[in-house]
């Protein structure tokens, strides 16, 4: 009777813009689901331009090029006998729309224009399109010549509808749809809709991938149904990891998962799902069933092509698997690892520098790094072709098969410890020693002689010196001696950067890799255009108390064990002078609170959304155990104003992997001002009340 139904959602790494590799990795992807049996294909979002276009889409081109490639999918053999949806940004009426244009034998079936438009946090979807505000409405949409010479056809339907197949019946939701309190699945469901798809641009965020799977199998739920969702994958441009987890979802309960993180371009999921299990699961949902009778129809696009065969009672379905998550400690070995690599492949630049100074925030970039070589050398091993010829190009050897990841790190990771007279003999070692056991070309240089000749500049033309504090110099003398030796670190990266391969007699560049994590961005403790500042940081959303807990996570699964002593001495900048030849500076103090304070208070500063004095309400509850309101007032007090003094830092800030929601990065995630009137007398006299009140 046909009831057991074959269909394919994929992951795919493309690019914005790169029209010739995003038609190779969809017809790839097309390709993979006919050879598996599938009927039907769903990609991720925008997949023929590519997700991150930004102020791209308002071009007249992106819209070309995109007609373009799909002209290319409609007339190859190899997308024949197969429904494939796929997505890109459609001029209706002079009106930008984010769509999947749904196709089947050479025939444009639908164009579904996306209803709810992400618009919050690192989304800008309504500066770029406009939602599809008719609800279960179709118009004519007016095909372009270069498509109509392919389809023969003048117009198709435009609009909110669903696919009657002989089947079954299919209705698409696009990514932020499925987070809408008003889903379209649910009245989709309820007019017996019984396939949905998803067609997703979600990027990663530390602790996520478990709201996004827990929303699709309640979609199914309470409601019936199979829900096959798509993402991008990869960096397509910017600070984003998309982090695929294609999944496919029947009844509440996941039927196929993808990887969350991994170096496949192309990765396809095919499921065989039984429409009776649907149907019969419906059947005694009596809510259900009630609202289904008086649900206003949506216009179905009748469509002669089956997802299923008429004689498949003997076919094999797929059952119910158990969601594997990973923890917050390998989604940070992962993520940013196949960042790095997206981005080095893509930069076609020979590998990485890192300014290694022995502590943990630039260790853990260096394990991050070294994490990205595992995971190259297993893709290699396990056949990936794409990775080998990658790899190939950034080492320049047309024979290189990479087998141990230390034996790669040390082609493409170059680490550097810049030592003054401020460093002590600690850092130096542990530098030196984690270099060893990961496998990077390790220098040592001291940076006194340049430090001396820039402040040999300022004495010759002022007649004066400056000391550090401790003998005897101002807070101004001693910050400016301090960020004299952060800056000269910042040159000397990028001069090694485009010289040290030379020496090496090997070809290319190096890129720069930034160590400031995302609680000492939000404090501003770091110098302006000092080693923070670099090509990019991979760290740079991720706080330190998750860094910690990433070193341990090193220490046991990759056995570094240099890192055991990184991890128990106290994080310092080494830019003060050494007292009986130790460290007498620490982070700590100098910011004047604690990194897990700094957590707490970028979690409600940003996503709590708490201004000076809310952020105080909070915390005199949540501190009243430890601190006096009055000492919290200090606490909260002492944060704003350092915040605010330091704000002008972030629009400097090196571009960052996105992985905490509590981030600072002024780019376009977190916008405020970056010039504060920073005694924020209205705000602190209103705490003050309330202190003297308490």
């Amino acid at each position: 009777m046909g009831r057991a139904v074959s269909v394919a959602t994929c992951a795919l790494n493309q690019w914005a813009l790169d029209f010739e590799g995003n038609l190779e990795r969809i017809f790839r992807s097309i390709d993979i689901a006919k050879r598996r049996g599938a009927r039907y294909r769903v990609g991720p979002e925008l997949e023929i331009c590519g997700y991150g276009c930004s102020d791209h889409y308002y071009e007249s081109d992106t819209l070309l090029h995109s007609f373009q490639v799909l002209a290319k999918l409609l007339e190859s053999p190899a997308t024949q006998d197969i429904i494939c949806d796929v997505g890109m940004p459609v001029l209706h009426r002079n009106v930008r729309y984010n769509c999947r244009v749904i196709f089947l034998n050479k025939k444009i079936l639908l164009i579904r224009p996306k209803i709810s438009l992400a618009n919050a946090g690192n989304y800008r979807e309504l500066r770029w399109f406009t939602p599809w505000s008719k609800a279960r409405h179709v118009e004519e949409y007016f095909l372009p010549r270069i498509i109509q010479e392919v389809t023969g056809q003048e117009t198709v339907p435009f609009g909110d509808a669903v696919l009657a197949t002989k089947d079954t019946c299919l209705g698409a939701e696009i990514c932020e749809e499925l987070w809408a309190p008003n889903s379209p699945h649910v009245e989709m469901g309820l007019d017996g809709v019984e396939i949905f798809t998803n067609s997703s641009g979600s990027h990663h965020v530390l602790r996520k991938a478990h709201t996004r799977v827990d929303l699709v199998n309640s979609a199914t739920a309470k409601n019936g149904g199979i829900y096959i969702l798509a993402n991008q994958k990869g960096c397509d441009g910017d600070r984003l990891y998309y982090d695929g987890c294609a999944m496919i979802s029947m009844n509440g309960e996941t039927v196929a998962q993808g990887s969350q993180f991994s170096l496949d371009d192309v990765e396809v999921l095919v499921a065989t799902l039984d429409l009776e299990d649907v149907r019969s699961y419906r059947a005694e949902i009596s809510s259900r069933n009630l609202a289904a009778s008086k649900v206003n129809p949506y216009p179905r696009v009748k469509v002669n092509f089956a997802l299923s065969c008429s004689d498949d009672v003997a076919v094999p379905t797929c059952m119910p698997i158990q969601w594997r998550h990973h923890s917050p400690e390998e989604e940070i070995s992962l993520g940013p690892a196949c960042w790095l690599w997206d981005y080095l492949r893509r930069s076609k630049q020979a590998g990485f520098l890192l300014p290694l100074s022995g502590g943990i925030d630039s260790s853990a970039t260096a394990c991050i790094v070294y994490s990205m070589c595992h995971q190259v050398c297993l893709a290699v091993k396990n056949g990936n072709a794409d990775v080998l010829a990658d790899v190939r190009k950034i080492v320049n050897d047309e024979t290189y098969v990479p087998e141990d990841p230390r034996e790669f790190c040390r082609r493409i990771f170059t680490t550097c410890y810049m030592a003054s007279e401020n460093s002590s003999q600690d850092t130096c070692n542990r530098a030196k020693l984690l270099a060893e056991q990961i496998g990077s070309y390790h220098i040592n240089l001291n940076i006194d002689a340049a430090v001396k000749a820039i402040v040999g500049i300022f004495s010759m033309v002022t007649g004066r010196t400056p000391r550090f504090s401790v003998y005897g110099g101002s807070n101004r003398e001693n910050l400016a001696l301090q960020n004299v030796q952060a800056r000269i670190r910042m040159v000397l990266a990028y001069l090694f950067a485009q010289l040290t391969l030379w020496t090496r007699g090997m070809p290319g560049g190096l890129l720069v890799l930034g160590s400031a994590n995302v609680d000492e961005s939000l404090r501003g403790y770091l110098t302006k255009y000092d080693c923070s500042s670099a090509d990019i940081n991979p760290i740079g959303g991720i706080s330190k108390t998750d860094l910690k807990n990433f070193i341990q996570y090193c220490i046991e699964n990759f056995q570094l064990t240099a890192l055991r002593s990184i991890m128990s001495a106290p994080p310092t900048a080494e830019l003060e002078p050494l007292v009986d030849g130790q460290v007498a500076q620490t982070d700590e103090a100098d910011m004047g609170m604690t990194y897990a304070e700094l957590s707490i208070y970028g979690k409600l500063r940003k996503i709590a959304k708490a201004g000076p004095y809310s952020m105080f309400c909070k915390l005199i509850n949540m501190w009243k155990e430890i601190c006096t309101p009055r000492e919290v007032a200090s606490k909260v007090k002492h944060f704003f104003r350092m915040y605010s003094i330091n704000r002008h830092k972030m629009t400097t800030l090196t571009p960052s992997y996105h992985a905490e929601n509590y981030s600072p990065d002024d780019n376009r995630f977190d916008l405020r001002p970056f010039l504060y009137n920073t005694t924020w007398s209205w705000q602190f006299r209103c705490i003050d009340k309330q202190v003297n009140t308490l």
